[in-house]
């Protein structure tokens, strides 16, 4: 199920209302290789990695207007760009790759349907490959997809949302659910869940005006797609994070989140690119390690 909603989310996005723009740094401390088969979870080898992740992206609203409650028709380009360098050792099987670049380009629609739904529509595609030298980019590489989400607005600060996403993810198109979901409190202490691009829940305390401390749990990662032995493959590489967050903003329009925690779990598997690797038991995994990252964001 995890790799289902990786795939379909690879072509969704929220796009803000503001113009905006992203950077983030993530390092994942060393921890070893393991096998997970049924209950059994066993180490492979002497099989250890870390991780360091660069990514960024950048929302370029079109055109907004607002209706009578305050809901916007939009037109917004997303531009995102990641790089992942896994630091593998004492590897004796291709299992894993050393490095990832993502760069995906989507054009994103939202407007309001009535006054309780909206519909959120995306077209995009992207490059994603197992290393950097763009002169080695072909269409297998290639990922483009097609979704609609209709978003509900249970209550002001709720939204819950469903739909379908059509991607190449298995070399031909293929259809996925897609799931959309909003909630935000206001005050002091305050608490975020979002499932958009990837999963992110929070509880926030807003201690200054300039700072904000939260404790978070994150979901995000990247994919390559390759040949190996002649085979056509996908790598997938997820991670699931905890930690504490500090938030130093500076001005109405930057800030500079900055987390330290722990990497729960990093799932690093090859597998084939047919629709039966979703159903295949078992997966291969990076333990738990140490977790830190820091980020910018400027609103404009």
């Amino acid at each position: 199920m995890k790799k289902l909603v990786f795939f379909a989310m690879m072509v969704f996005g929220y796009s803000n209302i503001n113009a905006q723009v992203m950077f983030k740094t993530e390092y994942f401390g060393r921890s070893g290789y393991r096998k997970t088969e049924g209950d059994r979870s066993e180490r492979v080898g002497n099989s250890e990695g870390s991780a360091m992740v660069y990514q960024g992206g950048v929302n370029i609203p079109l055109s907004v207007k607002m209706n009578e409650n305050n809901r916007p028709t939009l037109w917004a380009v997303n531009v995102g760009f990641a790089y992942a360098k896994l630091d593998n050792k004492n590897f004796t099987e291709p299992l894993v790759i050393d490095e990832i670049m993502n760069m995906g380009i989507s054009l994103s629609h939202l407007r309001p349907l009535n006054d309780r739904w909206s519909l959120m529509a995306t077209i995009g595609g992207g490059i994603y490959m197992p290393g950097t030298r763009l002169s080695q980019v072909s269409f297998k590489n290639a990922l483009g997809g097609v979704g609609a989400v209709f978003i509900y607005h249970l209550k002001p600060n709720l939204e819950l949302g469903g739909g379908l996403a059509v991607n190449n993810s298995f070399g031909y198109p293929m259809l996925f659910p897609a799931l959309y979901l909003n909630w935000k409190t206001n005050g002091k202490y305050a608490v975020k869940v979002e499932a958009m691009k990837g999963l992110e829940v929070a509880v926030e305390y807003n201690a200054h005006k300039n700072l904000r401390l939260s404790l978070v749990a994150e979901m995000n990662g990247q994919m390559a797609l390759l040949e190996q032995d002649g085979k056509d493959k996908i790598f997938s590489h997820q991670y699931l994070v905890t930690g504490f967050r500090p938030e130093i903003k500076i001005g109405k329009r930057v800030s500079i989140p900055i987390t330290v925690g722990l990497s729960a779990t990093r799932p690093a598997k090859m597998m084939d690119r047919k629709l039966k690797s979703i159903f295949q038991d078992g997966g291969y995994n990076f333990r738990a390690a140490p977790y830190a990252s820091v980020g910018l964001q400027v609103n404009f």
